[in-house]
């Protein structure tokens, strides 16, 4: 899985709300998950898979990447379209 090397050595923080893992923290905000940035679990490529929080996660579930944007989780925590890192907002182009 050539795909999983590149992730885990691209997202040192969460690719949504950019707060940096911590190894061994038992924080659900501060421990990495792994993530469909689009909802598809057929799409195991390195730019539809990465690393996120696991609130970030949670929050996000199942929902479309845009309207989980557009959610009270994201607005609370300044997360938009344009603060994303760039996996996301390469995932959004498409």
């Amino acid at each position: 899985m050539k795909w999983k090397i590149l992730v885990l050595s691209r997202d040192k923080s969460c690719v949504y709300c950019g707060i940096t893992f911590i190894k061994n923290d038992n924080s659900r905000k501060t421990k990495q998950s792994w993530e469909h940035i689009v909802n598809d679990i057929r799409i195991n490529r390195a730019d539809n898979i990465a690393l996120c929080c696991m609130s970030c996660n949670a929050s996000k579930g199942a929902k479309l990447l845009e309207t989980w944007l557009e959610s009270k989780y994201c607005k609370d925590k300044g997360i938009t379209k344009d603060t994303v890192a760039l996996v996301v907002k390469e995932a959004i182009k498409k």
